[in-house]
C-alpha cells in the first residue's frame, strides 16, 4: 500500500478545507486563544485555594490525596454515560475502576468527575420521549462542562457510545480544549436476528400481518444483550467517527464488550491520557485534535461508510464548539468526491459485526488515505499521523499490539476497496428549491426510487400519516409531508416509526417519498427521504404553506426539491399554525420549552446555546 504521507490530497478535500478553514478564521482564533489563555495558567487546581481542593479530594485515598496536591502527576476526569438499562452503556459500569488501576501504574490518579444523561431512541421512537432526545445532546455538553468545571483534571476520558451521548460529550470537552480527551467505547453486542428479517416482520406487523408477541419476539432477538445495536445507525457511525478523528485508541471501536482485548484497550486508553498532559513533552490537547482536517476526515468517513444522516447535524454543532463553521454544501461536495465503500445495514444486509470482521474501521481509513481523501498528516491522542488508525489491536501474551489491516476486503459484499466502490460517491445530497433547504441520502435508496414527482398529501403528526395507512387512504403515489417536526416544533424526532407504512407502499409499486422539517434515522433506508428542512414550518417556513394535492418533485440526482406552483403563489397562501400537545400530555417536554425557542437550524447544528 503506498504510504499515507506520499499520496497527494483529491483536489476536492483541499478546496472544501481550504474553504472551511478561510470561513472559520476568526471563530477559530477566537477558540484557540480562549484554549491558550487556560492553558497558559497551567494545571488548574494550582490555582484553587486550600478549601477549595480539599474539597475536591477529600473522598480520595490517602496516597491519591499526595498525588493530586503535589500536581506532578496527572489526574484524570471520567465523565460516562453509564447507566444499566440501556445495553449500550451497561458495559460502561466497571470501566471506572480499570481506569483508576490502570492510572495508578504510571502514579497517575482519576476521578470519576461526573455523570451524563444517555437516553435511547430505540426506546423512544414514535414516543413523547423522541421530542427531548435532540436536546439531549446539547444538555449532555453541559453535564460534560459542569463534570470538568471543578478545574481538578489534568486530561478526560469520555466514557458513552450512542446517538447524541458522543456528540454531547465532545462539544462540553471542546469547551476545555486544552485538556487531552480520549473518548472510550463499549464495543457492539453480538449478531442476533438478521436485520432483513426483522425489517420483514415489523413490515408483517404494520399490515395486520403478525400480532405483537410475534413482532416483540424478532425484536428481542435482534436486541439481545450488552453492547451497541449492531446497525449502523447514528451509534456506531459515532465509532467509526472517534477513529476518524483520531479520538479513539486506534481500533476500538467495534471490539465486543467485556473480552480481554476490550478490557486492554480501555486500561491503554487510561495509560495514554496520562502521557499527553500537559504535565509531559507529549501534550496533545483537545484543541490540537480537532481542527477543520480532522473534521473533513470524520465527514469523509461518515460518507463513505454510507453513516448517518443525524450527523449532518451534529459534527455541524461539533465543530462550531471549536470555532469551525461547515456547512450541507461543504459535505455535499465531500459526498461527491468519496466512493462508498461499505455495504452495512440500512445499506447492506450485514452488520457491525460483520464488518469488523471484514476488515473494519482499519480497512477503511487505510483504502481513504490511499486514495488522498483524507488528511493523513493530522494530530491524534495516539501521536502524529492518522495512519495508527488504519492498524488493528490484538493481545499477544497479554499485551496490545497492532498491526497493519489487511490489504484485501475478507468479504467484498460489505466492504470494497477504494478502486472498486460499491458507488462512487457517498450518497448524501443537498436538496434546495422554492421550499427551502434539507438532505438526502441515496445510498439505500434505489436508482428508480431516486426521482418521485407526485401529489403531496400533509400530515402534522406521524400518527395522522399511520391512521391514513390503516385506513386505506395511501394506496397511490404521493409524497407524505410531515410538518411541524422541526427543533422549535417539537424537538425534531426521528421519524423511524414511518419506515414500514412507506416501505410496504413502495413495494407495492407506488412511487412515494418523504418530505420533513424532522429527522429521519441513523438507520434512514430504501424510501427516499428530504428531512431537516428549514425554514422549518414553526418558523414560518414553506413546508407551512404545502397542501394536501399539491404537486412535489424530489430528484435526488439533480439535486432539486420542488413544489410546481409559483413564487408568488406560494407566498400569498397563509401559513398552518401548530398544535402544542394538551398539558397533560408533556412527559417532560414542557421543561425544554426554553431550548426549543433558542434553537439554531439544522443547518447550523440545531444547537440550543450559542457557539
Amino acid at each position: 500500500m503506498t504510504s499515507p504521507t506520499t499520496v497527494p490530497l483529491h483536489p476536492v478535500i483541499t478546496a472544501v478545507t481550504e474553504r472551511i478553514r478561510l470561513r472559520s478564521a476568526t471563530h477559530r482564533a477566537a477558540y484557540l486563544e480562549k484554549c491558550q489563555s487556560m492553558r497558559r495558567k497551567g494545571p488548574l487546581r494550582g490555582q484553587l485555594s486550600c478549601s477549595n481542593l480539599a474539597h475536591g479530594f477529600a473522598s480520595c485515598s490517602s496516597a491519591d490525596k499526595d498525588r493530586i496536591r503535589l500536581e506532578e502527576a496527572a489526574n484524570i476526569a471520567i465523565v460516562s454515560a453509564y447507566n444499566d438499562m440501556l445495553s449500550a452503556h451497561k458495559p460502561l459500569e466497571h470501566y471506572p475502576d480499570l481506569i483508576r488501576n490502570a492510572v495508578a501504574e504510571l502514579g497517575c490518579t482519576a476521578q470519576f468527575a461526573g455523570a451524563t444523561p444517555a437516553m435511547c431512541d430505540g426506546v423512544t421512537q414514535g414516543a413523547e420521549g423522541m421530542e427531548l432526545s435532540l436536546f439531549s445532546r446539547d444538555t449532555i455538553a453541559m453535564s460534560t462542562a459542569i463534570a470538568l468545571t471543578h478545574n481538578m483534571f489534568d486530561a478526560v476520558l469520555c466514557l458513552g457510545v450512542c446517538d447524541k451521548i458522543v456528540p454531547g460529550l465532545l462539544i462540553g470537552a471542546l469547551s476545555f480544549g486544552h485538556l487531552p480527551l480520549i473518548m472510550i467505547p463499549a464495543g457492539p453486542m453480538s449478531t442476533g436476528l438478521s436485520n432483513d428479517e426483522k425489517a420483514r416482520i415489523r413490515q408483517l406487523y404494520a399490515e395486520g400481518k403478525v400480532g405483537r408477541e410475534e413482532l416483540l419476539d424478532a425484536e428481542a432477538s435482534a436486541y439481545h444483550g450488552e453492547g451497541t445495536c449492531t446497525f449502523y445507525g447514528t451509534a456506531n457511525s459515532n465509532q467509526m467517527l472517534m477513529e476518524a478523528m483520531g479520538l479513539h485508541i486506534p481500533g476500538t471501536a467495534f471490539v465486543p464488550p467485556h473480552g480481554a482485548l476490550r478490557e486492554e484497550l480501555t486500561r491503554a486508553a487510561a495509560r495514554q491520557v496520562c502521557k499527553i498532559t500537559a504535565l509531559t513533552p507529549s501534550y496533545t490537547p483537545l484543541c490540537d485534535v480537532v481542527d477543520e482536517r480532522s473534521l473533513v476526515n470524520a465527514i469523509v468517513t461518515l460518507l463513505a461508510t454510507g453513516g448517518s444522516t443525524n450527523h449532518s447535524i451534529h459534527w455541524i454543532a461539533i465543530a462550531r464548539a471549536a470555532g469551525i463553521i461547515i456547512d450541507w454544501q461543504d459535505f455535499a461536495e465531500l459526498s461527491e468526491a468519496t466512493p462508498l465503500l461499505c455495504r452495512i445495514y440500512p445499506n447492506g444486509k450485514a452488520d457491525v459485526n460483520h464488518f469488523h470482521a471484514a476488515g473494519g474501521t482499519g480497512f477503511v481509513i487505510a483504502e481513504l488515505i490511499s486514495a488522498g481523501l483524507l488528511h493523513a498528516d493530522v494530530n491524534t491522542v495516539w501521536g502524529k499521523g492518522l495512519h495508527h488508525y488504519s492498524r488493528a489491536p490484538s493481545l499477544a501474551g497479554g499485551s496490545l499490539h497492532w498491526q497493519d489491516s489487511p490489504s484485501l476486503s475478507a468479504d467484498n459484499t460489505v466492504l470494497r476497496p477504494a478502486t472498486d466502490p460499491f458507488d462512487p460517491h457517498g450518497g448524501m445530497k443537498l436538496l434546495t428549491g422554492k421550499l427551502g433547504r434539507s438532505i438526502i441520502k441515496v445510498s439505500a435508496v434505489k436508482p428508480e426510487h431516486r426521482y418521485v414527482k407526485a401529489p403531496a398529501v400533509v400530515f402534522d403528526t406521524q400518527d395522522a400519516l399511520k391512521d391514513a395507512f390503516d385506513a386505506g387512504e395511501l394506496e397511490h403515489d404521493f409524497v407524505a409531508v410531515v410538518r411541524f417536526q422541526g427543533p422549535k416544533a417539537n424537538g425534531m424526532p426521528e421519524l423511524h416509526k414511518l419506515t414500514p407504512y412507506l416501505g410496504i407502499l413502495q413495494e407495492r409499486g407506488f412511487k412515494v417519498a418523504l418530505v420533513t422539517d424532522g429527522r429521519m434515522s441513523g438507520a434512514s433506508g430504501k424510501i427516499p427521504a428530504a428531512i431537516h428542512l428549514y425554514p422549518e414550518a414553526m418558523a414560518g417556513g414553506a413546508i407551512a404553506k404545502i397542501q394536501t394535492g399539491d404537486m412535489l418533485v424530489l430528484d435526488a440526482e439533480n439535486e432539486e426539491l420542488e413544489i410546481l406552483i409559483s413564487e408568488d403563489e406560494l407566498a400569498l397562501r397563509p401559513a398552518a399554525k401548530y398544535m402544542a400537545p394538551a398539558a397533560s400530555d408533556n412527559y417532560g417536554r414542557d421543561l425544554f420549552a426554553g431550548l426549543r425557542a433558542n434553537v439554531a437550524t439544522a443547518e447550523e447544528g440545531a444547537g440550543t446555546f450559542l457557539i
